[in-house]
Parts: C-alpha cells; structure tokens; sequence
C-alpha cells in the first residue's frame, strides 16, 4: 500500500500511480499540485510564442555554432586559419563575413569554420588574412566570390525563419553524433 504524498498515511490507491489519499486535505493539495503543473506548461507555451527575434538570433547562432565546430572535428579539418589541429574546449565558429555587419551570410555554412578560438579568432580578430587563403582553399574560388556577392545583400530574418533554423541545425547536429 502506498503512503500519501501530503499526509504520509497508507491508503488503497484506486489506480497504479495514485500519490494521494482521498482525504478533503490532501485532494485540496493534489489539485493545486495539477493547476501549478499546467501553469507551468501554459507559462512555458507563452513564453515561446512571445520570443523576440533578437532572442531567436541568438538560439540560432548558438545551435548553429554547434554544428559548425562539431561537423569541422568530425571532417577532421584544421583551423581555417593557421592549419593547427583543432582541440575541444578551444575551438569558435570563426565568420569570415562577420554575423553582425553581414545578416545575409550569418547562417551561410561556406561563410563558417571551425577556427582556434585562442589566437586566431579573439587574439587576431579572425586571422582573416590567413582565414581568406584557408577559405579559398577549402570551398574554391567560385563559392568564395558567390558569398562575396550575397554578403552585401541586405537580409532580415522572420521569427518563423529563425525557427526553422534552430530546428534544422538540431537535426544537423543531432545527425552527426550518430
């Protein structure tokens, strides 16, 4: 026989997860319990539906990052940069075209590689003498001068967009790991 979560004595339970007794008490508890657990869930729906665009950049950029540095490991790829091995715990999504002067281009996997965060990226601001030459390389001439053109595009990304991104780079993410 189990024992009721508010008053600790031992009941018949009329179902298998039953956690309180049937005492006017405890279903008082019991029912403020259930309407917190749906607060909780109706708190966590409005919460999504009134994320702003600036907080779902940010998701983005986060979860695409992650996918960056994980497919660059896994392709065992060097810095873009200096050529150096990458290790865990040192490693940033360099930008060739930075994520906040060039929208168009933020989410653009040609225009972001695995890069050292320390030196290349934070010390040198993205090595990109170096990064241009480790560029060309990797994604040739032609898709370089294609990002080029679509860098200087003006583009602003919709809520729906931006969603649609966190989603697909969790996928991505998720699809390398296996």
């Amino acid at each position: 026989m189990p024992r009721c979560k508010n008053c600790k004595e031992k009941f018949e339970a009329k179902h298998f997860n039953q956690k309180y007794c049937f005492k006017s008490e405890c279903v008082k508890v019991w029912v403020e319990t259930a309407k917190v657990k749906n607060w909780q869930k109706e708190k966590k729906r409005l919460k999504d539906e009134l994320e702003t665009v600036q907080s779902l950049t940010k998701k983005a950029q986060r979860y695409f990052n992650a996918y960056i540095r994980e497919r660059d490991i896994k392709a065992g790829y060097p810095c873009i940069s200096c050529g150096k091995e990458l290790r865990k715990g040192n490693i940033d999504a360099g930008h060739y075209f930075s994520a906040g002067g060039f929208g168009s281009v933020r989410f653009s996997e040609l225009n972001v590689h695995a890069q050292c965060s320390r030196p290349c990226n934070k010390d040198k601001s993205g090595d990109l003498l170096n990064y241009q030459i480790g560029i060309e390389k990797r994604i040739g001439a032609d898709n370089l001068i294609k990002l080029h053109e679509e860098a200087h595009k003006v583009r602003k990304y919709t809520r729906e967009e931006l969603k649609a991104i966190i989603e697909k780079y969790k996928q991505k993410k998720k699809e390398l790991n296996k």
